[in-house]
């Protein structure tokens, strides 16, 4: 238990109950985010001529030394932590002036959104990746026809490189999800104390601005008691999740002996302990599978804030760890994805299991509207027996006739139709197909091309905005040194009376 927070209104705590209540074990990646905060409040602190430079001068020399940090439940948390090091190294008279003017609970709150801004801007970063890794593998496979699915039957024929796209932009929703999150991520909380301020006059705006946060979370009881970044940043995690668990899944089963349109490189994969043929895609389904994790994070975490009353409750503690664990999973997911795509071997010869599976109905039926003035509704009946005959006589589409489509336009919708051959054959040419669906958004390779080429752009663009955020975190970390080192030497003066200097408690 932390003894500089008892002997006042509390006596000893029992061990067990400190060991319960302690967040020390989740709190160790938020400790230089903790330390920056005491030097930015100390900073403003002599600013504020709240305590003298000297004084600033011995707080902020301890910061920057190697604490001892106490990293178990005998500190409670990081932040009784880093004070209780300060406390050692500057002794009680200095030292016991480091919290003026704040508490565990804005700071807490601020350490957080410095560490997961952070990991936002890595987690972006990834994103990128993941997207540079799906449109180089995507340059490969323009004419790389597969087939499309829908209720996991075979629909129409795509190309791979097509599919690819969809995946990218599904990513790239992610991506502006996680960008919009760090707008809110990034509002500084310090100054709001415990939950009602401080009576010091401390100045809030530029505690924010030497930890390079946009602005202010203003009210003090909304800045310590709201997690809603925090689940905001969930909520895109566990949509992003989503979408890769769909990609892992769609590898999955196109790459089973049964789908056979992707082959997984021996690297990603396992065989069984017992049966030596097998090869297991255990990659994509580790990602399938901590897309739920994710998900079970951002239930938990709704729920624990779901039933808190407002302002601070140590039920925070057990939300945060939550947060790290999704970002973890999404992380891991999206590194492993990146380098297992551009290996996937890809089965470009569809055509054999497209004639079994009849995915060129469709572009026979918008011939008979194009060519042959047929309503659609009337073409749809008609090639719909077509298949049917030829199903029930163990053909494709192969052995499609002139005389067939006309035995079944007039036994489905009443009409007599003269159709060529080389016009069946036309329509159910899978490259040819492709190339016809040439509609903005479409599968046809030049369609596709123009499409790559312009989420190269977005990708150049996203790339300097991700960076422009680093340039803004690192040139606050290099102003907050400055200062830091600027009243090391000394240089701002001490003429003024300080209320809580040294040497007025002596």
């Amino acid at each position: 238990m932390s003894k500089t927070l008892r002997g006042g209104r509390l006596g000893s705590k029992r061990d067990d109950v400190a060991e319960f209540t302690s967040s020390i074990k989740d709190d160790a990646k938020l400790a230089w985010a903790v330390v920056d905060i005491n030097k930015a409040h100390v900073v403003m602190l002599t600013e504020q001529k709240i305590i003298a430079p000297q004084d600033a001068a011995e707080l902020l020399k301890a910061l920057n030394a190697k604490l001892d940090l106490k990293m178990n439940a005998s500190s409670e948390d990081v932040h009784m932590a880093v004070e209780e090091a300060v406390l050692q190294q500057a002794g009680p008279v200095v030292g016991g002036n480091l919290h003026i003017g704040k508490s565990r609970n804005d700071q807490v709150a601020t350490a957080i959104r410095m560490e997961l801004r952070k990991k936002l801007v890595d987690l972006m970063l990834l994103v990128l990746k993941m997207q540079q890794s799906l449109a180089s593998t995507a340059e490969k496979h323009v004419n790389t026809v597969i087939l499309g699915y829908t209720h996991l039957q075979p629909a129409q024929p795509v190309t791979f490189a097509h599919y690819l796209l969809a995946r990218f932009d599904a990513l790239n929703r992610d991506l502006k999800r996680l960008q919009e999150a760090y707008v809110r991520v990034n509002l500084c909380p310090m100054g709001a104390g415990a939950l009602a301020t401080t009576s010091f006059p401390t100045d809030r705006k530029r505690v924010s601005e030497l930890l390079g946060f946009d602005g202010l979370a203003e009210n003090s009881i909304d800045a310590v008691g709201s997690r809603d970044f925090l689940l905001e940043t969930l909520a895109a995690l566990t949509i992003t999740g989503v979408d890769l668990s769909q990609l892992a899944e769609d590898l999955l089963l196109w790459s089973t002996l049964d789908y056979g349109v992707v082959e997984l490189p021996d690297e990603f994969t396992s065989t069984s302990s017992i049966m030596p043929q097998k090869k297991n895609a255990e990659v994509l389904e580790i990602v399938r599978a901590r897309a739920s994790n994710v998900l079970g994070d951002f239930v938990a975490a709704a729920a624990a804030l779901k039933g808190m009353p407002s302002t601070y409750n140590l039920d925070f503690q057990e939300v945060t760890p939550k947060l790290w664990d999704a970002i973890k999973s999404v992380d891991r997911s999206l590194e492993m994805l990146a380098i297992l795509v551009p290996c996937l071997k890809v089965h470009s010869d569809a055509s054999e299991r497209s004639l079994k599976s009849f995915v060129a109905a469709t572009e026979l039926a918008n011939m008979l509207v194009r060519k042959y003035d047929v309503p659609f509704r009337s073409a749809h009946k008609i090639v719909g027996a077509v298949v049917k005959n030829l199903v029930d006589s163990k053909q494709t589409f192969e052995d499609a006739t002139p005389e067939l489509l006309q035995k079944m336009a007039k036994a489905t919708v009443g009409i007599r139709l003269s159709v060529k051959a080389s016009d069946i054959a036309e329509s159910v040419d899978l490259k040819k197909i492709v190339a016809s669906h040439n509609v903005m958004g479409g599968p046809a390779p030049a369609v596709v091309k123009r499409a790559l080429a312009a989420r190269k752009e977005h990708m150049t663009e996203a790339k300097s905005n991700v960076a422009k955020l680093q340039r803004n975190l690192k040139e606050a970390e290099e102003k907050l040194n400055s200062m830091v080192q600027s009243i090391g030497e000394g240089k701002i003066s001490d003429n003024a009376r300080f209320k809580n200097s040294k040497r007025m408690v002596e």
